[in-house]
């Protein structure tokens, strides 16, 4: 009997732990490049790897969610948003036993596409792009993971297997007729994909208002104006009578999570019994879409989304600094346009195949919120 497991008997362990409608390694549609398999890891599990061990996934330590990076010490950032994201997913992986390793893979590289200064970064370079084919930071990661990262000798990018390609295309997936490497990858995606798009809703819906808190920009008060706020409080409250008034906030925002989980579980095991599909052909061709929120719930977010975006990212103070950060990152963007030797030699490399505009494009969305401010400072751009 051996104690190390190998690649054939995880695979099998898959046969019998997963539901008939998950994804399996074993029958992964593969890669662009050809490479063995691996002796000990299943294919999606070396997915997951790659993305971790990848420069544009480190990047994200300094790249920001809400509040610009480095202004505060707690205040989340790309990273630990994509961490607490995949950690949701997992969990709903697990529930609704599909493959957590897939899961896992889509789930940590969802976001690696982003540029500098959050949304509003993506903005300004959408902009500055307009003619030149435009900026999408979905699509970003999709050039990440198959084109810009060149660390291996046999390709370029990561040479992730189909579904975790496919399943970072949750926006072309929704086209008709849309496919990848011949194969569709609509109308649904399968369940792990449709997984890491909820999650990723869950993660910052629950997760961005405690930024908010301990930024001052939002209150307890406001926040118990709005009903899903209050369920999740009196939750709470009936669990923890006499808890202390510092840790309402904080146990509040772990309810939400849960309020959450449990009305995507409780809908997607409706569904189920509903369809019984056999396999993720199937779900990717389900009535309806497997994984989300119940239309009561979906009613009970629109007004909290509302108040987040009216509070929160549209407040003054979050705004004005991404307004800065953003006019500093469309000079830096000028400058390399003017100044394309300034650019790192591999994107220099790149500029005869992608173009001097997609090259710096790629080249400034890469720029973590730190590098793009030195980056100014360097060349005195005000």
């Amino acid at each position: 009997m051996s104690f190390i497991e190998s690649r054939e008997s995880r695979e099998a362990l898959e046969e019998v732990v997963l539901a008939h409608y998950a994804c399996r390694s074993a029958l992964s549609r593969g890669r662009i490049h050809s490479e063995s398999r691996h002796s000990r890891r299943v294919e999606f599990q070396r997915d997951r790897d790659r993305i971790v061990n990848s420069k544009c996934f480190r990047r994200l330590e300094y790249k920001t969610q809400v509040f610009v990076n480095g202004t505060q010490d707690h205040y989340r950032t790309r990273l630990t948003h994509t961490i607490e994201m995949s950690s949701v997913a997992r969990t709903l992986a697990r529930a609704l036993r599909v493959n957590e390793d897939l899961t896992a893979a889509i789930s940590l590289a969802h976001d690696i596409g982003h540029s500098p200064f959050g949304h509003a970064g993506e903005r300004a370079l959408d902009e500055l792009m307009k003619d030149h084919g435009g900026f999408d930071h979905n699509l970003q990661s999709l050039r990440w993971v198959e084109l810009l990262e060149e660390d291996y000798p046999e390709f370029d990018g990561l040479n992730l297997t189909w579904e975790v390609r496919a399943g970072l295309r949750k926006h072309v997936s929704k086209e008709p007729g849309a496919e990848l490497d011949g194969h569709p990858i609509g109308p649904w995606q399968f369940v792990e994909a449709q997984i890491a798009d909820v999650a990723d809703d869950i993660a910052y819906q629950a997760h961005d208002v405690q930024d908010g808190l301990e930024a001052g920009l939002i209150t307890l008060d406001r926040l118990r104006d709005i009903e899903l706020w209050r369920l999740a409080e009196a939750r709470v409250m009936d669990l923890y009578p006499t808890i202390a008034p510092d840790r309402i906030a904080s146990t509040t925002i772990r309810m939400l999570f849960t309020l959450q989980i449990e009305d995507v579980l409780a809908r997607a095991h409706a569904k189920l019994r509903k369809w019984h599909p056999q396999d993720a052909a199937e779900v990717m061709n389900a009535p309806d879409r497997l994984v989300d929120f119940s239309k009561p719930f979906r009613s009970l977010l629109k007004p909290y989304r509302k108040f987040l975006f009216e509070e929160m990212y549209f407040h003054p103070d979050v705004k004005n600094a991404g307004d800065v950060a953003v006019h500093l990152m469309t000079r830096l963007f000028d400058h390399y346009l003017a100044h394309p030797d300034d650019m790192g030699s591999k994107a220099r490399g790149r500029m005869e195949r992608e173009g001097l505009h997609r090259t710096v494009c790629d080249y400034v969305a890469g720029c973590t919120d730190r590098f793009a401010l030195e980056e100014c400072e360097k060349y005195g751009l005000r």
